[in-house]
């Protein structure tokens, strides 16, 4: 008899995707109300769409059969970005609480990766998934600091240069190259997201808010700048 043919763990849902959904969608709506949002399931709604493209990524290039801690809190990070997205759209929130929220996630940033390591579940997908809700929530940070912070547009640069860098990557193919681990990278995102963070409490003046945004800032394009030309160089 002939053995049925084995089913690649692509094909379905690594066990625990759907759980961890579910409870991303509830602290999503439960963040809403700690905001006072209205409509209260306007963050639900946002991060619902998110999460279907997630769990279709899930099912093309996530190499492992279970779903993990890491991209669970991964995941719960995503669901706290909807909520501050919601709350750009509904109208002011106190600074406080915005900020809170933002180191909630910050926080919950340097367990993911220790957690993928630790449970042997590293892969590409999940560093992918941590760098794009890195800088969904830089954007989404600076869209407030925009709307009740000190700093005018120019705070944009530190929520728009990740997107700006792939923008240029579909006219010049090199610059979606691999990049080399570096941990000039990591911690100049963590400058940048705690610099969003201590922008949203009215603490700082006004110029010391301008000049913590423009060191923020020129760290940031210094960085992709040698990124940049360490791919142009190794084309």
């Amino acid at each position: 008899m002939t053995a049925p043919p084995e089913v690649a763990p692509a094909a379905c849902l690594p066990s625990g995707t759907v759980p961890a959904g579910l409870a991303a969608i509830v602290l999503t709506w439960l963040t809403g109300l700690m905001m006072d949002q209205d409509p209260v399931l306007l963050a639900p709604a946002l991060f619902l769409p998110g999460l279907l493209v997630v769990m279709r990524l899930v099912q093309r290039h996530y190499p492992h059969g279970r779903f993990g801690a890491a991209n669970t809190i991964t995941l719960m990070r995503m669901s706290l970005a909807a909520a501050l997205l919601a709350a750009v759209v509904t109208g002011p929130v106190t600074g406080w609480t915005v900020a809170g929220i933002a180191a909630v996630s910050l926080a919950l940033d340097g367990v993911d990766g220790f957690l993928a390591r630790r449970q042997g579940l590293c892969s590409d997908f999940g560093a992918r998934f941590d760098m794009e809700v890195d800088a969904a929530l830089a954007l989404i940070l600076a869209l407030h600091a925009l709307r009740g912070g000190p700093v005018g547009a120019e705070i944009l640069v530190l929520g728009i240069m990740r997107y700006l860098f792939v923008g240029a990557s579909h006219l010049l193919p090199w610059l979606a190259e691999p990049l080399y681990p570096s941990w000039r990278r990591k911690a100049i995102c963590v400058l940048q997201i705690a610099t969003l963070i201590a922008l949203q409490p009215p603490v700082l003046s006004e110029d010391m808010g301008i000049i913590l945004a423009r060191i923020a800032a020129a760290a940031l394009i210094w960085s992709f700048l040698r990124d940049i030309l360490w791919l142009r160089a190794h084309r």
